[in-house]
């Protein structure tokens, strides 16, 4: 199983910042104990969101650190065209708020 969190990385302290030591999940001076090493189920059990495609998790942050997360944050810029064929692009509302909805069928 690979572990990829909200930064990409590979392990869990890597995505976390968390490292399971012995006297359970630790970051800075706390720790949480667990008895189960699988990342999946620590992060679940913590509250936090988890995503899996195939054999990856996805670990997400805590909904209390998403905003300072993003906060200032750019989106990379990106072009679509309408149900009339007129293109848009993100960059045409800089510094405007932005909604973007998407779908897909599958």
């Amino acid at each position: 199983m690979t572990i990829v969190g909200v930064r990409g990385a590979g392990s869990l302290s890597d995505a976390t910042g968390w490292e399971l030591k012995p006297e359970g999940l630790c970051r800075d001076d706390v720790c949480v104990p667990v008895t189960d090493s699988d990342a999946e189920a620590i992060w679940s059990g913590l509250g936090w969101p988890v995503a899996r495609s195939g054999e990856d998790v996805y670990l997400g942050e805590p909904v209390g650190q998403r905003p300072t997360a993003v906060a200032g944050a750019m989106a990379p810029d990106f072009t679509l065209q309408d149900l009339d064929g007129v293109s848009h692009s993100l960059s045409e509302h800089r510094g405007k708020k932005v909604f973007i909805a998407s779908w897909a069928p599958w």
